[in-house]
């Protein structure tokens, strides 16, 4: 059944990742090996506003997945003023769809966790309603009945945002260099395949929060809703370059992997972008290409329409269209 002769979607919601504004001159990523377009990054955010506010069927809302502004911008004591200018370019007022950000590296490079929570960029429902922390960035909404999206903190472990003295920073710091022996821990650890993953800009996910998503899934299971996961770090080794994985990427895929409900876990980190479908659950594991390595005659954003049995990604220059049928 193509487009055309499929029935009017349950619900719409745009994408986009790694937008990573700075108004500064272009540059290169860590390995000079792709260039960054940190001004006209804008430019792309702007062209999928006006993309989805054109749109027949306007998204419900955005999911942002995380490195909305880029690092530089803290050597430039730039950090708010630029998180004005992106928040501002996502618009406002009656019509504009909500927005879901994710918390990314960069996130905790401009910011520290403290001043992000409570924050413009924290788009949770209040506390109180059983989530896994108070300093855990992690909730569930349901924008339709049947269905719901969980949104993690991939940094809850990390040495990015926590206090040096905090328990969270201690056991990051123990983890990474059981891996990593590196005097720049941003610097991979010299071996091959998943070990590099052991990063300073990667971290993972507390045992608190994969108690909490364990829970808010086995609910889900027995409600038979479709759960889509989002994070800021892809969780499966073939939808990313194992450089962008999260740091216990196996603690978080076994759990999927024991419940029915969730039917796809979408992400951002790795620019390149990705795709796969587990084979053991039928999940679909989809990771963005980054809006900061895309040339200014091109886009990087999407359009999800969600039907009983699969969710179909319209994407917009780099992304690829895709059918996710559920598992």
């Amino acid at each position: 059944m193509d487009d055309r002769a499929r029935p009017t979607p349950l619900f719409t919601f745009g994408v986009i990742a790694d937008i990573q504004y700075a108004d500064i001159d272009d540059g290169y990523n860590y390995t000079r090996s792709r260039r960054r377009h940190y001004r006209s990054s804008l430019q792309l955010l702007g062209n999928a506003q006006r993309s989805w506010a054109d749109s027949a069927v306007k998204p419900d809302f955005i999911l942002q997945l995380g490195d909305i502004v880029d690092g530089f911008n803290k050597g430039h004591g730039a950090s708010e003023r630029a998180l004005d200018t992106v928040l501002g370019a996502f618009g406002s007022g009656p019509g504009a769809a909500a927005v879901h950000h994710v918390w990314g590296n960069h996130e905790l490079y401009n910011f520290r966790r403290s001043a992000l929570l409570g924050s413009r960029l924290d788009t949770a429902p209040p506390r109180a309603d059983g989530g896994p922390g108070a300093d855990i960035y992690a909730y569930r909404f349901s924008p339709f009945p049947g269905f719901a999206f969980v949104v993690l903190d991939a940094y809850d472990v990390s040495l990015l945002g926590r206090e040096e003295s905090s328990e969270q920073y201690r056991s990051a710091m123990e983890l990474i260099r059981q891996h990593n022996n590196n005097e720049d821990l941003n610097c991979p650890p010299e071996l091959y395949g998943l070990q590099r993953r052991f990063t300073m800009f990667n971290g993972g996910f507390g045992k608190e929060q994969l108690d909490w998503l364990d829970s808010v899934l086995s609910s889900a299971d027995e409600k038979r809703e479709r759960v889509t996961i989002v994070s800021h770090l892809p969780v499966h080794p073939s939808s990313t370059d194992p450089i962008c994985l999260a740091w216990n990427y196996d603690e978080l895929l076994a759990i999927i992997q024991s419940h029915s409900s969730v039917v796809c876990f979408m992400a951002g980190h790795d620019h390149e972008g990705g795709y796969c479908q587990d084979k053991e659950t039928g999940v679909h594991h989809l990771t963005l290409e980054g809006v900061i390595e895309t040339p200014p005659d091109s886009n990087a954003f999407g359009t999800v329409s969600v039907y009983e049995d699969r969710m179909v990604l319209k994407g917009s220059g780099r992304i690829a269209d895709r059918v996710f049928l559920f598992p």
